[in-house]
Formats: structure tokens, C-alpha cells, sequence
């Protein structure tokens, strides 16, 4: 693998790179998404008993004791409901932009080494080829040998780009994935508390 890589050429370190830099983003992201993951039934059930038990206060405590997306919502909302319904649903709204670009956050960059990872591979096969061919002409010989030899090491970097490229993909589709499971789980329980607050006969 080492020797492969030495062949591919100096193009080899910048897709090297993107591979290391995606895989650190791709660790920080796994991270950040477990820790935001929460059961949301229970959280929303103990939300509830407390709003029913001791009101906006005791929920807010609830809200504040447990991590992630969908407790940072539930507490901007709550702050909100002795101010009636309308701006429960605007606050809720505008917490979920928020954590909604917390979840995104350091993606685009994961895309962005997904399209340069290739891009640097076909770019190395590009120049690979043209000293090949540059081999060929100061030989004046267009032997088996010389062009498959030149040929096999340009293509090194393709093979490798694509590689990288596939690995961060199955990263980012992972993390697209978990964004939207919590996105549907901050939507839903958003919309049961709302409803909630409704049966309590907050206006």
C-alpha cells in the first residue's frame, strides 16, 4: 500500500488529506449525533408530568437536566408559554433553525472532500499520462512495457481518490441519516408539547 502510494505521486498527499481531515470531521460528527440522541417518548412524558405536576418551572428543570436538540427546544419554548401559544410556536421554530444547523454543522466540508478527493485522482491520472507519454516520445519506442508502466502508476491516484471518495460518502449518507431521525423526532414531540399545552389551556 505504502509503494502504491509512493508511485501515485505527489498528487497523492492532498487527496491523503481530504481523507484525514473527512475522517476527523466524520469522528467529531458520530460523536456530536450520539450525544444529541435522546429517547424521546420518555423525555416527553417526563416533560408533560412535570407541566401537569408543577407547571412551566418544574418542566423547565426537566429541560435543562437532559442534552441535545430536543430539550433546547423544549426550554425555548417553555420560556415562552406565559406569553401564549403564538410565540411558543415561534420560539420553537426559531430553536430548531438553531439546532438544526448544529446538527449540519462541518458537512459541507465532508462534501466538499467527497467532490475534491476524485477530482485530485483524475487531475494526478491527467499528468501521470502526459510524463508517460513524454517517456514514450524521448524513447522512440512505444513498447508494452514503457506505456503500460506509465499508465499503471497515473492511475494510482484515481483509484485512490475514488477510494476516499467512497469512504467519506458512507460517512456523510450515515450522518444525513441520524439528522433526520432527530429532525423528525424534534418536529413530532415539538408538536405533541404544543398540544399539549393546548389541553392545558395555555392561550
Amino acid at each position: 500500500m505504502v509503494e502504491y502510494f509512493v508511485q501515485g505521486g505527489e498528487f497523492m498527499w492532498p487527496i491523503l488529506i481530504c481523507l484525514i481531515l473527512g475522517i476527523a470531521i466524520s469522528i467529531e460528527r458520530f460523536i456530536s449525533l450520539t450525544r444529541a440522541s435522546v429517547n424521546t417518548r420518555r423525555f416527553l412524558a417526563e416533560v408533560t408530568a412535570a407541566l401537569d405536576k408543577g407547571g412551566t418551572e418544574d418542566a423547565l428543570k426537566v429541560c435543562q437536566k437532559t442534552k441535545g436538540p430536543v430539550a433546547s427546544i423544549f426550554d425555548s419554548g417553555l420560556r415562552r408559554a406565559n406569553k401564549g401559544l403564538e410565540a411558543v410556536e415561534k420560539a420553537v421554530a426559531n430553536a430548531g433553525s438553531i439546532e438544526m444547523a448544529f446538527l449540519e454543522r462541518g458537512l459541507i466540508w465532508l462534501s466538499t472532500f467527497i467532490s475534491i478527493a476524485p477530482m485530485l485522482g483524475f487531475t494526478g491520472t491527467v499528468r501521470g499520462m502526459i510524463i508517460a507519454f513524454d517517456d514514450i516520445k524521448k524513447a522512440n519506442d512505444i513498447s508494452p512495457s514503457i506505456v503500460a508502466g506509465g499508465i499503471s502508476i497515473a492511475l494510482l491516484t484515481t483509484l485512490f481518490g475514488l477510494v476516499v471518495a467512497i469512504i467519506l460518502q458512507l460517512f456523510h449518507n450515515y450522518f444525513i441519516s441520524r439528522i433526520d431521525a432527530l429532525v423528525i423526532d424534534m418536529e413530532e414531540s415539538s408538536a405533541e408539547l404544543i398540544d399539549h399545552l393546548v389541553a392545558r389551556g395555555e392561550k
